[in-house]
């Protein structure tokens, strides 16, 4: 009970930073609105400090998300973060235990929502694309985005994902790509389409 209390102290706590930062900062969101069906949406794991809020804006209100976060030892500190800004999560890894978490994420799929997921998370490596994070998209043949964003000035962490936190009064892009065609493709191709798109959107509101 003790630890449950602390975890949740640590997760309000790093809300309440999520939100002064957020507040202080100029936001600008490029690309359309999700769809109303179902989707898979990707980000990089490094860009998770301020993501929540992006969904919040470019999301269908009529929809869930469920984020896919693993149950590494850091994955109940942000499990329960992301629960104050209203989003579900779906708890495993495609790397381990990848069937009962592909029959979630297709119900899920099933029932309308959407998913989203960091396809180099939880360990990498860096900017790397997860066979899992495509096969749910594949073989559900369900429009998949990519969601990133950039800060005109921000701290950058030095761990594996490089994750960056945007300094107040800065100046944030989010940016919602087009839907990112892989119905024809194999997984392998479908990957390196994927790395490209990412890398493509990352450099596009980078200076």
């Amino acid at each position: 009970m003790a630890k449950s209390f602390k975890i949740d102290c640590i997760a309000f706590g790093i809300f309440l930073l999520q939100w002064l930062i957020f507040l202080t900062c100029k936001k600008v969101y490029l690309g359309e609105a999700l769809p109303k069906k179902s989707c898979v949406i990707l980000f990089w794991h490094g860009r998770l400090a301020l993501m929540p809020f992006a969904y919040k804006k470019m999301g269908i209100k009529e929809k869930k998300a469920y984020v896919m976060i693993s149950h590494h030892k850091d994955g109940e500190i942000i499990a329960r973060n992301i629960a104050f800004f209203g989003l579900n999560t779906l708890r495993g890894s495609t790397s381990k235990g990848a069937l009962a978490l592909l029959r979630q994420s297709f119900k899920i799929l099933d029932q309308g929502d959407d998913i989203i997921i960091t396809p180099d998370g939880p360990r990498g490596p860096f900017h790397s694309i997860s066979d899992g994070s495509v096969i749910i998209a594949l073989k559900k043949q369900t429009p998949l985005y990519l969601l990133n964003y950039e800060a005109s000035s921000f701290w950058e962490f030095k761990s594996w994902d490089k994750m960056i936190l945007p300094k107040p009064f800065s100046k944030i892009t989010y940016r919602l790509s087009e839907e990112i065609k892989i119905q024809n493709l194999n997984l392998e191709e479908a990957k390196v389409l994927i790395k490209e798109k990412f890398d493509i959107i990352s450099q596009m509101d980078k200076g």
